[in-house]
């Protein structure tokens, strides 16, 4: 059964990277459906992140804390690495503090 599911997600997989070489030959120019396509690859890693970052953690306001950093860090222009670094940093800290005063939040 498991070799079906792989095989399905293969194709769905397959179908969906081949659809558009096929049916769009020639070059997009209408700019409202650039700019959507644009964005699209964000639009996905956010929908997809976001909701991962809240269960990763063990406490609601240790993922607030990792996500607040992860947002001044962004918004300073660091790189991908620093902002994971501080966001992970952050949650751990603010973790190890609420397990030290008994989680009083």
């Amino acid at each position: 059964m498991i070799y079906l599911y792989i095989l399905v997600m293969a194709l769905v997989t397959y179908l969906i990277r081949m659809i558009p070489l096929t049916v769009f030959r020639q070059k997009i120019t209408n700019p409202w459906i650039c700019s959507f396509l644009y964005y699209v690859p964000y639009a996905c890693l956010t929908a997809m992140t976001v909701p991962t970052v809240f269960y990763a953690t063990e406490s609601l306001p240790g993922a607030l804390a990792g996500v607040a950093a992860a947002l001044i860090l962004a918004c300073c222009r660091r790189n991908l690495v620093t902002v994971a670094a501080g966001a992970c940093l952050t949650v751990y800290i603010v973790e190890q503090f609420m397990t030290l005063f008994g989680n009083i939040f």
